[in-house]
Parts: C-alpha cells; sequence; structure tokens
C-alpha cells in the first residue's frame, strides 16, 4: 500500500505537456538569426530543462557554446516563443482527464519549471481549466530555479503543506535532483524527454506509465 500524499509538484515541459515542437521552432528561428546552425526538434529532448540560458549554450555548435552567445540566443528565442508558445503544445494523453479528478479530490497541486514565467504562465492558462493548480512558477531572474530546493520550499509553504506530504512529478534528473534535495517523493514519468533509465539513476521511487497511475498515491 502506497503512502497516501496531501499534494503533487507538477513539472511542465515533458511531464503535464508536450512542448518541444514549439521550443525547437523558437529555438531555430533564434540559432538562425544569429547565424548558427538549427537542430532537429528531437535533439532538444536531451537539452532541456535547466533553463533557456542553458538550453541556449547545449544548442550552439561546439566551437561556439560560449556564455556571451548563449545569453543572445536565449534572448532572442525567449522573445520568439513568448510570441507563439500554443502552436504544437498539447497536454499529454490523459492529463486533462487526471487534472480534473484530482480538482476532484481537492489535492493540492502546482507547476514547477525552469521554463521563462511569462510563458510558463500562457501554456497553462491556455491549455489548463482556470483554477487547477493553486500557483504555477517558471523562470524568473534573481530567484531559485531547479534544482535549488529553495524554490520547493517556498511553493510548499505557500502550500502550507510539508515534503514529506509532497510528490514532485517530473520527467527529467532535474525533477528528480530537486525532489529527492527538497524532502519531497521524487516520482517519475516514463512518457517525457528522458529515457527511463536516466530517472531511475537520478533517485526516482517510482515510475508511472500512464497518468492515471498518480491517483494510486492519493
Amino acid at each position: 500500500m502506497k503512502v497516501k500524499y496531501k499534494g503533487i509538484i507538477f513539472d511542465l515541459d515533458g511531464t503535464l505537456v508536450d512542448t518541444i515542437e514549439d521550443i525547437a521552432v523558437a529555438m531555430n528561428r533564434a540559432l538562425k538569426h544569429r547565424g548558427f546552425p538549427e537542430l532537429q526538434a528531437e535533439q532538444y529532448k536531451e537539452r532541456v530543462g535547466w533553463g533557456i540560458q542553458r538550453l541556449a549554450f547545449l544548442s550552439l555548435p561546439q566551437g561556439a557554446q560560449s556564455e556571451e552567445n548563449a545569453a543572445l540566443v536565449a534572448s532572442d528565442a525567449a522573445r520568439f516563443y513568448a510570441e507563439t508558445p500554443l502552436v504544437h503544445t498539447r497536454p499529454y494523453p490523459g492529463i486533462l482527464e487526471l487534472i480534473a479528478e484530482l480538482v476532484r479530490k481537492k489535492i493540492k497541486m502546482v507547476v514547477l519549471t525552469n521554463k521563462p514565467d511569462p510563458v510558463a504562465q500562457k501554456v497553462v492558462a491556455g491549455l489548463f481549466p482556470q483554477g487547477s493548480f493553486a500557483s504555477v512558477r517558471g523562470e524568473v531572474s534573481g530567484k531559485p530555479r531547479k534544482p535549488d530546493p529553495a524554490c520547493v520550499w517556498e511553493m510548499l509553504v505557500e502550500m502550507d503543506i510539508t515534503p514529506a506530504d509532497v510528490i514532485f512529478a517530473g520527467d527529467s534528473e532535474i525533477d528528480i535532483e530537486t525532489a529527492v534535495v527538497s524532502g519531497c517523493f521524487p516520482l517519475g514519468v516514463s512518457w517525457g524527454y528522458r529515457p527511463r533509465k536516466t530517472i531511475e539513476q537520478a533517485g526516482a521511487r517510482w515510475i508511472i506509465e500512464e497518468p492515471e497511475e498518480l491517483l494510486e498515491f492519493f
């Protein structure tokens, strides 16, 4: 019998929604604008998760990987992405039904992502019913971001709940590391952007194959 939890922190990209096509379009537009080669959408799956600055750095050709170039590409990509964040992006199958059931059960839910905050707000507002989540937080300059546990603890204070009573669900090693260092239950999802082995090695204590499996924890 699994422990029954009182709340959940969701990652966004690769966990609740498939954003990779829109991310690829924005990043490729930025790379091309700065004279760098574009990447295939699939290539971004192993690069996303650390924030847009790091994504830009990893997307540059090896000889051009400097913080200066990354800052330029990231700035352009953030602007381009904010203009069209919902062209291809969709919730994964079963996610809307899962969220509706968790709302019905009155489970406390928040979203924590390293996606730029303005885009995170647009994506969640555009794809989920109003009031689905108590809070949505993306990357804000000067604020802690995953895997820094401080960003989790800030949200837990707002939720009025302790780490031991919360599941942190995500598809990447960044999410699992964040869960572990913050004291939340590290739950991996198998349908995201990282191989199952990656999230297992990061310390996931459980991995679900379908969104509805999450209901067993509540």
